[in-house]
């Protein structure tokens, strides 16, 4: 007996450390994930994942080529490159060895294979519901990498945020929500990718009938002016990739959009693209999102 305890002992020992590590379950795109808390080399593929992390106080050990946005060229400094945004180099990160793979978005495609190197989860976030995405993200990352109080607190900081930008656009009409992409525009409406702009923030859409796909309706200006909303909201494209400077008012300067109530009232709101389009989901993003929302309702009564 002693020596068959004696050897359940050592062959307990002989097992790895993450074998004993405590396991935290997180919502992720694909369901519910079992992962062991505190994991200590992390290689992140998503911009909303890594803007969290980076308040969190998680500094990533992997890292695409570009991310795209500056506030999060100090979260990235020193990490190893391991791929792009879209395409995660598996020899470069079977080279890292990391214990955990953050993909989402852009990169979700490619979970099979990297799941081969080590755990991987999918953190997409695909727009509909984004600020409850959002929080929801914040809450697993605090826990997984055992952050709950910071996680606590910033929580309550965005939410202070998400307020403000409701109260600022409450009763202010109707809106619509362009994205331009050089001269072309899509618009958004309710369940489309922007879509919780009206459904979080309680701003009236000017038009209800539209496409709730991802990537808006495509539509001429003759659809602006017949919409004729209060306000416009933006997202340049262009500016989000890194494709040049912005072009949104130059695009939108054609004299059906100039007869609009929005632009004739100067009721125009640019918000940070990189943010919303590359980030959507981030909780500084975000935050930074509605603070643009925010100041862009409450400038002209």
């Amino acid at each position: 007996m002693f020596m068959i305890r004696l050897i359940a002992i050592l062959a307990a020992l002989a097992l790895p450390a993450a074998a004993f590590a405590q396991a935290v379950e997180i919502q992720t795109a694909q369901g519910i994930v079992a992962l062991p808390v505190k994991p200590e080399r992390v290689a992140v593929f998503d911009m909303a994942a890594l803007d969290t992390l980076d308040l969190l106080g998680v500094r990533p050990a992997g890292v695409p080529d570009r991310v795209y946005l500056p506030e999060l060229k100090k979260a990235a400094a020193g990490a190893e490159v391991v791929g792009t945004l879209f395409e995660p180099d598996l020899e470069a990160l079977s080279a890292l060895g990391p214990d955990l793979i953050i993909l989402g978005g852009r990169s979700s495609p490619k979970l099979k294979q990297t799941s081969r190197i080590a755990p991987t989860i999918d953190m997409s976030i695909d727009g509909q519901d984004l600020i409850r995405d959002a929080e929801a993200r914040l809450d697993a990352y605090g826990r997984l990498f055992g952050r709950e109080e910071t996680a606590r607190k910033a929580l309550q900081t965005f939410e202070a945020a998400i307020a403000a930008a409701r109260d600022a656009a409450k009763d202010k009409g109707r809106a619509l929500i362009l994205m331009t992409n050089g001269p072309k525009i899509s618009a958004f409406g309710v369940g489309s990718r922007f879509g919780w702009l009206h459904s979080t923030l309680g701003i009236e859409p000017a038009v209800t009938a539209m496409s709730p796909g991802i990537h808006g309706e495509a539509v001429s200006f003759e659809f602006v002016r017949k919409a004729d909303p209060d306000w416009l909201i933006v997202v340049d494209r262009a500016v989000a990739i890194g494709a040049g400077d912005s072009q949104a008012r130059a695009t939108l300067d054609n004299e059906l959009v100039r007869s609009t109530k929005a632009w004739t009232r100067g009721r125009v709101i640019y918000l940070p693209a990189a943010d919303l389009y590359i980030a959507g989901g981030g909780i500084q993003a975000m935050t930074r999102v509605l603070a643009a929302v925010t100041r862009g309702f409450s400038a002209t009564q």
